[in-house]
């Protein structure tokens, strides 16, 4: 940004800040200096390099407020006569309606009538044309006086060429025409905000004005409108029309609504002395209540802990003070002060930035540099230790951990999008043909597949690929989703494990049956099993329930959810031959995905001893004959809940399809252990036990016994 010295000195007590020491103290205060040069009048013009988190010093109180605090001057805000309102009420002359706070938290409207454009006294050119701004006219001039003194971009707009004599903040309607003050003719989308009247738009709200409503020579009564806008609207818009301005800069920076009422009158006053006219009385403002200061707890010794020096009290509250920060005591404790955030600086958040601003404002050259680094060696997080247990687990099972792309193609991330989160897509053509934030990690692992089958990779027992990785997304209820335009919603991101591995077949391009597709879901589901055994322990085990899928990536007849407890940690299924043909593969794959929030929360494993058993078990197999529904979930469901005596254990041995059981059904077969504590059981007192359990399937899932 540039700024002129001697406007500078003008917030300055006392007003003496000479070039060199201006430039050393504003780079010292974290504000290179690009380029500085002297101009015809003597006055300095310093080009000031601005961070982006400090939308605040795009302006010259914000960097005299600066240049006051590393030079312990004193920092003088404007003085000005209070605008009188000699004219009639401002609700009679104007409408103003504002039904978008979200995008548009506070907007403020005053009218003054009778006024004369014409142009700037000479001492408003001088200051315009030392930070290289042209003269307009009087009354355009102040708003860009204003821009560049307080940081609060302003317009103004001819109130005769208002229809209706009415300002409406809405958004564009699709392909709406704007003319913008450069002359440009823009077709506006429906995702950028407008100021319009009661029949067009008149401004790209926070970015230019329209040329429709410009004030010129023949204007006579003016709108001074001051208001702040949503930075990521104002920014899409700017970017995608290529328009960079002044106010758009500095609102893409967040320009608070509380700084808006002393600009603003300021603004009004200057108009009044320059240009004549008659103020309406009252204003209209319409927006949400602003926002309560934040309020920061600062510890003294953090202070000390962090910048690795002592800093006292006085000294603190002395730096903080300087840039509009205010300290008080917290009671009557010494261990910390409460520190409340002026409205100018939405950067400090947070007790470390409170720190960064004392050591930026002492000077980083007090903060004392050792010979040596102390380093304690802390042992890692219990999260951490569980990764590597998992990682080291997968790797010992022939999976190899891949590191992948964050963006996958639109097609493919709708293959794995569900219902309830949208997707997050970058608008951005450097992103080509995959511009959309990952869904799932799946899409990412199928694709590392693609790339091993082209290569030739043919491991033996196939390829089994494993990442951690994030996923993200994005929620709405309907009525942002039927919104127009579609509102915003609430970004979701998640960590997660993807495992991906093959399906066991003959070979290349052979036709895989089902048996092979079974035994491939099997196989990653015994690699989860062992992961969850790991984590949790064994007293924790894998339910596995199958359920249709979420998305149409998977086989509806081969996918389920994984629950450890009562807690739902991830899904997994075999994928479908759509997306298989989508992607290139000629192998089938199952694929899980663990969300890993949930998985590492049961670390550590948690066991359960118990005595080895003193008598014998006797186990005794039944293949039952059941609808082709019928799960194995549900079968283990009802043996449970039957309570049946002495039964220590009911395990899944397999299933058998063929004319033996007939079209439609599926043999089961499971393997029941029987034992009692204290003695050896007969045969013949199990035998009353699977008599039961026969019965209790025949009931609830209408089996029956297979004989053959």
């Amino acid at each position: 940004m540039n700024i002129s010295l001697a406007w500078l000195n003008q917030y300055l007590q006392p007003a003496d800040v000479g070039a060199d020491d201006a430039q050393r103290a504003l780079i010292e205060a974290g504000f290179p200096i690009e380029s500085r040069e002297t101009l015809a009048d003597g006055d300095v013009k310093l080009d000031v390099e601005i961070t982006s988190n400090r939308g605040d010093c795009l302006s010259h109180i914000g960097l005299a407020r600066e240049l006051a605090a590393k030079t312990g001057r004193a920092l003088v805000m404007p003085v000005f006569d209070p605008p009188l309102a000699t004219g009639g009420p401002v609700a009679e002359a104007l409408t103003l309606d504002n039904p978008l706070h979200d995008v548009c938290p506070f907007v403020t409207a005053r009218v003054i009538r009778g006024l004369k454009v014409g142009p700037s006294p000479a001492w408003l050119v001088k200051a315009l044309e030392a930070v290289g701004q042209r003269s307009i006219n009087n009354v355009v001039d102040v708003t860009n006086f204003i821009t560049f003194e307080f940081g609060n971009p302003c317009h103004v707009f001819d109130l005769k060429k208002l229809a209706g004599a009415t300002l409406k903040v809405r958004w564009a309607k699709d392909n709406e025409p704007l003319t913008t003050l450069d002359g440009k003719k823009r077709v506006l989308r429906s995702d950028e905000l407008v100021v319009a009247d009661a029949s067009r738009a008149q401004s790209l709200a926070g970015v230019i004005g329209g040329q429709d409503s410009e004030v010129d020579a023949s204007t006579t009564d003016v709108v001074f409108e001051m208001a702040t806008w949503d930075p990521v609207t104002v920014r899409r818009a700017a970017r995608r029309l290529q328009i960079r301005t002044d106010a758009g800069h500095r609102f893409e920076r967040i320009v608070d609504a509380r700084t808006i009422e002393f600009a603003a009158r300021r603004a009004v006053a200057m108009i009044l002395k320059v240009a004549g006219g008659e103020l309406c009385e009252g204003v209209l403002s319409q927006g949400r209540p602003p926002a309560d200061a934040a309020d920061i707890r600062l510890r003294p010794a953090r202070v000390q802990a962090i910048m690795g020096t002592a800093v006292e009290m006085q000294e603190i509250a002395t730096h903080l003070r300087a840039v509009g920060v205010e300290v008080e005591p917290i009671g009557r404790t010494t261990d910390a002060i409460r520190c409340i955030v002026p409205p100018h600086r939405p950067d400090l958040t947070r007790e470390i930035d409170l720190i960064e601003e004392i050591a930026r404002l002492r000077g980083l050259e007090t903060i004392p540099t050792g010979e040596m680094l102390p380093v304690r060696v802390s042992p890692p997080q219990p999260s951490e230790v569980a990764m590597r247990e998992v990682g080291a687990i997968l790797t010992g099972q022939g999976f190899f951990e891949t590191v992948t792309f964050s963006f996958v193609g639109r097609k493919h991330a709708q293959m794995f999008k569900v219902a309830e989160i949208d997707l997050v897509e970058v608008d951005d053509e450097r992103r080509g043909e995959e511009p959309v934030l990952r869904p799932s990690i799946i899409p990412s692992l199928l694709v590392c597949r693609r790339a091993n089958q082209d290569a030739g990779a043919r491991p033996e027992g196939g390829v089994r690929l494993f990442e951690f990785a994030a996923t993200f997304g994005e929620t709405k209820d309907q009525a942002a989703r039927n919104a127009k335009p579609a509102k915003p919603g609430v970004s979701v991101e998640h960590r997660h494990l993807g495992l991906l591995i093959d399906v066991p077949s003959s070979g290349p391009g052979a036709k895989v049956a089902l048996a092979e597709k079974q035994t491939g879901v099997r196989a990653l589901r015994g690699a989860i099993e062992s992961l969850c055994r790991a984590v949790a322990g064994p007293v924790m085990p894998l339910q596995v329930v199958a359920m249709e899928p979420p998305c149409q990536a998977y086989d509806s007849a081969a996918f389920a959810g994984l629950k450890l407890g009562s807690k739902s940690i991830g899904t997994l299924g075999l994928v479908s031959a759509a997306a298989l043909k989508d992607f290139g593969l000629e192998t089938p794959v199952v694929g899980a995905e663990l969300h890993l929030e949930s998985l590492l929360s049961f670390f550590p494993p948690r066991t359960h001893l118990t005595p080895l058993p003193a008598f014998p078990a006797i186990e005794r197999d039944l293949s039952l004959i059941v609808g082709e529904s019928v799960t194995w979930a549900t079968v283990a469901e009802a043996l449970s809940g039957a309570h049946v005596q002495r039964l220590e254990a009911t395990n899944f041995v397999g299933t058998y399809r063929g004319t033996q059981v007939g079209a439609g059904k599926k043999s089961l077969t499971l393997r029941m252990r029987f034992r009692d504590p204290a003695r050896t059981l007969r045969h013949e007192e199990v035998d009353p036990q699977v008599a039961s359990v026969v019965e209790l399937m025949k009931q609830r899932v209408g089996a029956e016994v297979r004989t053959v």
